[in-house]
């Protein structure tokens, strides 16, 4: 595919990754098996001092790894929920959140971000809902919105109210976009059960070293019962190997250099975006504040479907149509910031011309 706008994937994507990123996967320590439901303590410590560099203390004992951020909400769902309870996730979102909900025998309740208030959703709809969880991506992927501080008030207090706990996928949050982007995780709260889920696929750009965790935050009686349950869940997988565990600190320390890449990237795309969609007035962009994706409104002549399969056959440029996502009309596409530079230019053109 000459001019392919969707990859998501880092490792393909033309950017350069230190030479010794890998060097930690060959402790001689990572030979011997030592089991570790929660996680290696080294390895815990490590996130922790993570989130310390960001000015955010968190103990590493309210720390639990996983093998993926997938495999994190799967633990949190079964944690939580018993089969046919219902889990809210947000609409616009990524397709993958309902089938890890269905996977687990429960019920998928969307609520809306609302275009018009910049990707946020409505207060009293939270207020009203019912459910064992609650999920909130920060930012959101694929419309790049971080939660406002008014959002996260309200997620918190739906939460508070109904005993329902907060699930906030933070896999994004490294990645402001823009002059003065940025927004703090929310690894920190103490007000609601929070479980916020990061990883090695997106901070480190390495997908394919399987390493997440889960930070739990809220009233102390509440996160000690949650790890226990966590740590028993843990326990029947065992997921998370050995090499990368004792690898961490060092993929986090050198690691920073790959984030670094994928930032300017994203950042370039996205001044290129804003340039080109400037000189074309049918077709609007709306900012992203953070993530790898950045969301075109377009004409609804066609259907989206209708229209990237256009693209696709006759202008040679793969898109994501916005149904895929869920958005709540015809007229969107999503693309990936990620992109290589000359091939996202030139498929942006292609796009543009079209309109």
């Amino acid at each position: 595919m000459p001019y392919d706008l969707t990859g998501s994937n880092p490792t393909v994507a033309g950017l350069l990754y230190p030479d010794d990123l890998l060097d930690g996967l060959a402790e001689r320590e990572g030979r011997t098996y030592r089991p570790e439901p929660l996680g290696l303590p080294a390895a815990r410590k490590a996130v922790a001092a993570h989130y310390g560099r960001s000015g955010v203390d968190v103990d590493p004992d309210r720390i639990v790894l996983a093998a993926s951020t997938s495999e994190a909400y799967g633990h949190v769902f079964k944690l939580l929920c018993d089969p046919g309870d219902a889990v809210l996730v947000p609409l616009p979102s990524y397709p993958l959140l309902p089938h890890l909900v269905t996977l687990e025998g429960l019920r998928t309740v969307p609520y809306r971000l609302e275009l018009d208030e910049a990707w946020q959703p409505d207060p009293r709809v939270l207020a009203e809902a019912q459910a064992r969880a609650l999920v909130a991506v920060h930012p959101n992927n694929p419309t790049g919105s971080f939660l406002t501080a008014e959002t996260v008030q309200a997620l918190v207090g739906a939460c508070a109210r109904s005993g329902a706990a907060l699930v906030v996928d933070e896999v994004f949050l490294d990645y402001p976009l823009g002059d003065g982007a940025h927004a703090a995780t929310l690894a920190g709260e103490a007000r609601a059960l929070t479980f916020c889920l990061g990883g090695l696929s997106k901070l480190v750009g390495l997908p394919q070293l399987k390493l997440s965790w889960i930070v739990i935050g809220g009233p102390a009686a509440e996160v000690r019962r949650a790890l226990d349950g966590l740590a028993f869940i843990a326990d029947q997988y065992l997921s998370v190997n050995t090499p990368v565990q004792l690898a961490l600190p060092q993929l986090l320390d050198r690691g920073a250099a790959v984030r670094s890449e994928i930032l300017a990237r994203c950042r370039r795309n996205l001044d290129a975006l804003i340039r080109s969609t400037a000189a074309t007035e049918s077709v609007t962009l709306h900012p992203p504040q953070g993530g790898w994706c950045a969301v075109l409104r377009v004409p609804a002549v066609h259907d989206d479907e209708a229209l990237a399969l256009a693209l696709l056959e006759q202008d040679g440029v793969a898109v994501h149509p916005g149904y895929v996502f869920d958005f709540p009309a015809d007229g969107f596409l999503v693309i990936s910031l990620l992109t290589e530079p000359a091939i996202f230019d030139t498929g942006v053109a292609r796009i543009l011309a079209r309109f």
